[in-house]
């Protein structure tokens, strides 16, 4: 894979510079709906097109899927770009978005980078060469027991007006934790457990873009990525993300 991590660390930390221009002066930005609960604003429309131009220019012979401008060129090799997750928080200026970059080559995820620009924490993972936290390994927790951990969870399906809404397994769950936690963009839900902030998250009824690559960061780190019933992958309509150790434990609650 031809690819170089230092130059796509830049190109990301510029995506994320631009975002903040925006989310300094939100008064100047556009906030716009694409669903009745869907928000999209100038910034996620900039930082996507930003994106697309400068991962396109630098690797050609990969094509794009942004979360704003749809997919184009070779979708076999592809970038899988969210340029913004959580808009909803960036539009009431919460720190609680990210910006998520993954390469997938023939339906496996290689490489997968998340930045959080308000605090300026950079996350990567190379399939196989392990996950990084601002440059430094990182790994998720060693948390034995549900009882003791820290959870974090969505609810995108609340959106869609699912009738299986979360709302019940989070019920159930939160019972068994000690913390938890929903911050609203599961990029960066993902890349918490990858550094054991929290010890499990799961969500439902979520998109490609939105996990793709803080799954990738979670498993190099030492975590699983599963469906609701412990089967290994990605799968964006359930993910259950956990340190490993609490995945028997659980499984059964999901």
């Amino acid at each position: 894979m031809s690819i170089s991590r230092n130059v796509l660390e830049e190109i990301i930390r510029e995506a994320g510079a631009l975002a903040l221009t925006y989310f300094n002066d939100l008064k100047k930005t556009d906030i716009n709906k694409k669903a009745p609960r869907d928000f999209v604003t100038a910034a996620d429309v900039a930082v996507e097109k930003f994106l697309k131009e400068k991962l396109t220019t630098q690797y050609p012979q990969f094509g794009f899927w942004g979360e704003e401008s749809g997919q184009s060129d070779n979708q076999n090799q592809r970038w899988i770009v969210d340029p913004i997750d959580g808009t909803h928080s960036f539009t009431k200026a919460q720190y609680f978005w990210s910006i998520s970059v993954a390469l997938e080559i023939e339906g496996d995820i290689v490489f997968g980078a998340i930045y959080v620009p308000t605090v300026d924490d950079y996350y990567c993972a190379e399939k196989n060469k392990g996950a990084w936290k601002n440059g430094e390994i990182t790994q998720v927790s060693n948390e034995p027991d549900l009882g003791n951990s820290m959870i974090a969870t969505g609810f995108a399906c609340l959106r869609s007006y699912l009738e299986d809404n979360n709302l019940a397994r989070f019920c159930r769950i939160a019972q068994k934790t000690t913390g938890q936690r929903r911050f609203g963009s599961a990029a960066m839900d993902l890349c918490m457990v990858a550094d054991g902030q929290v010890d499990a998250f799961w969500e439902q009824e979520l998109n490609l873009y939105d996990v793709a690559a803080g799954a990738l960061i979670v498993t190099e780190a030492g975590g699983t990525v599963t469906d609701f019933k412990g089967n290994e992958g990605i799968f964006p309509k359930q993910i259950l993300a956990t340190n490993k150790k609490l995945l028997p434990q659980i499984l059964p609650l999901m």
